[in-house]
């Protein structure tokens, strides 16, 4: 028998720093900008509502790729189409950076959020084609890590490149790491074993998929409004609709048979879902408490708020190792009970609250997230076989987009219903800091539905794993 290597070969580390920078730039952008949103709008004169699309276009975009990229990915190589990302991402980031308007600098989120999907949804199946199997648990942990290096980064690089050299600079940036991405990933990732194939993409099913979701995510975005309402529920249709459809058809954008009689694949995305939406808001929600409740500036909120990445930062890599030995249901089962338990303490905040209190609860969470995400990847990865990798990542990255998106709405109706569309004063702060506790216990029983989804995945991963 011969001993397993405990340590990375060549060819597996140059895997890990390609798809490490390019998990790293989506995140690293998208809160980097969030810093610098208030310095685009005056030099483009954006209304505050057009302001967010800079952020809802890319996460629309790429939410609607994610699926079909993972199918095409499939076809043509993981290598070809991370390729093609990289040069995407970084074409349409120097047109952001040299956008004379609003609409060219959204016309260039969208198409950057198009790229971005392409790389994202091809990270993790590089990761499980290279890595060798008892290597591949740590592996997703230091991807994971990258990303959540992004979201720390973020905040403190996106306020200095935006104070010192001007918004456009993280735009430069995120294209010449894309170039750099890309120059590494043709030169040191090996090529796919692709079969030659007749299949032509699905187009029928991946625009029926499109416009169904962004119905969905725009409509999440305007409820209560009827509009709203109509548009959710017309999105919610056309994707029951879409599914019927793929099932029918002998080359589908989105093979069903992958969830049928494969339990640990469908609870473990449904478990990703379930966490996404319920922690998703968290940051946005203590951001409003920080500033209007506690009185602080931006730059110590988001000193404030840095805890929770940075805990997930250093435990995802060991996560992600233990995943390796230990059922990544069991751990990942044990992340969603602690953050049970913070947003549950988050649910009794007050406006005398000690601000150690709030610490503590944001470093929980981001350990919490560590033991979730990376065991998590981990065990929808590995329950699918290797011609289904690229359609596996897209799926399970649509579940966070998607998730992210439901607890950025559930949070919105929560607030409509307290304070109305208007403006945190002195005034509203009570009825704010009412509907900031109902949204953070309505969290904490989401989350608890989230772990028995877990539980279930962690029983069949056993019985599958023979633990």
């Amino acid at each position: 028998m011969i001993k397993a290597q405990s340590g990375f070969k060549t060819e597996e580390k140059t895997a890990l720093v390609v798809v490490g920078i390019s998990s790293f730039l989506t995140p690293f952008l998208g809160s980097a900008l969030n810093v610098a949103l208030p310095a685009i709008g005056h030099d483009l004169s954006i209304n505050a509502v057009l302001l967010g699309w800079v952020i809802t276009a890319y996460l629309l975009a790429a939410a609607v790729a994610l699926l079909p990229c993972g199918g095409i990915a499939d076809m043509v190589g993981r290598k070809k189409l991370l390729l093609a990302g990289m040069l995407i991402h970084s074409c349409a980031s120097i047109v952001c950076a040299l956008a004379p308007s609003a609409g060219i600098l959204l016309a260039g989120r969208v198409v950057n959020g198009i790229g971005g999907a392409m790389g994202f949804t091809t990270s993790t199946a590089i990761l499980m084609s290279v890595i060798r199997p008892h290597e591949r648990g740590k592996a997703i942990g230091w991807n994971v890590a990258a990303v959540y290096l992004g979201l720390s980064l973020g905040p403190p690089l996106g306020g200095f490149i935006t104070h010192n050299l001007g918004w456009h600079w993280i735009f430069g940036l995120s294209a010449a790491a894309g170039i750099a991405v890309f120059a590494l990933a043709k030169r040191g990732l090996p090529d796919d074993e692709i079969k030659r194939t007749t299949k032509r993409p699905d187009l029928a099913g991946s625009a029926i998929y499109g416009a169904s979701l962004i119905a969905l995510i725009y409509g999440t975005t305007r409820l209560p409004l009827a509009t709203g309402i109509a548009l959710a529920i017309a999105g919610l249709a056309g994707l029951v609709f879409f599914v019927r459809l793929e099932r029918r058809l002998k080359n589908p954008i989105l093979d069903v048979a992958i969830f049928a009689g494969n339990p640990v694949f469908t609870f473990s995305n449904l478990a990703a879902l379930i966490n996404y939406a319920a922690t998703s808001a968290v940051g946005f929600l203590l951001s409003l408490y920080l500033q209007y409740s506690k009185g602080m500036t931006a730059q110590h909120a988001g000193l404030i708020l840095v805890a929770q990445p940075v805990f997930m930062t250093i435990f995802s890599p060991l996560s992600g190792r233990l995943s390796d030995r230990i059922p990544a249901g069991k751990i990942a089962s044990t992340g969603m009970a602690l953050a049970v338990v913070t947003l549950t303490g988050f649910a009794f905040i007050r406006q005398d609250t000690n601000m150690w209190f709030v610490v503590a609860g944001l470093a929980i969470l981001g350990l919490s997230f560590a033991l979730f995400s990376s065991p998590n990847t981990n065990a929808v990865m590995s329950s699918v076989d290797g011609r289904h990798y690229g359609i596996a990542s897209g799926i399970l990255a649509t579940m966070r987009v998607l998730g992210q998106t439901m607890s950025m709405s559930i949070v919105g109706l929560i607030l409509a219903h307290y304070i109305g569309k208007t403006q945190i004063t002195a005034a509203n702060l009570p009825e704010f800091l009412r509907g900031f506790r109902i949204a953070f216990a309505f969290f904490a029983c989401l989350c608890l539905v989230g772990v028995f989804a877990s539980l279930i995945r962690s029983r069949k991963q056993r019985k599958k794993d023979g633990f």
